[in-house]
């Protein structure tokens, strides 16, 4: 009967090595409210977008110039998650705000 070798006799301990830096992320320094502002309004232009190609692959399907129907689901169900998103991130910074008023100075 053959003995079954240990567990550890072919495993090779990993050596650590330093971690690189990645390109462009020292590069961009927060410069303050501007960019938090140019944020939301890149989301919100981007839901805007994102609704207005949805509505305009739902009348493709509608009058049956759409080749791919499934193409309009995925990009219904995309513009769905994505408001969704937004409105619970919408709704956790108006909690956060209503919490930091009823704090006592």
């Amino acid at each position: 009967m053959a003995l079954i070798p240990p567990v550890s006799a072919g495993v090779t301990t990993p050596t650590a090595r330093p971690l690189q830096p990645v390109a462009g992320i020292d590069d961009a320094a927060p410069t303050g409210k501007a960019d938090f502002g140019n944020a939301l309004g890149d989301v919100i232009d981007s839901l805007s977008k994102g609704e207005a190609k949805t509505d305009a692959m739902a009348e493709q399907a509608a009058t049956g110039r759409l080749q791919n129907v499934e193409d309009y689901l995925i990009q219904a169900s995309e513009q769905q998650l994505n408001m969704q998103l937004t409105v619970a991130v919408r709704n956790k910074a108006v909690e956060a705000f209503n919490e930091i008023m009823r704090m006592q100075v």
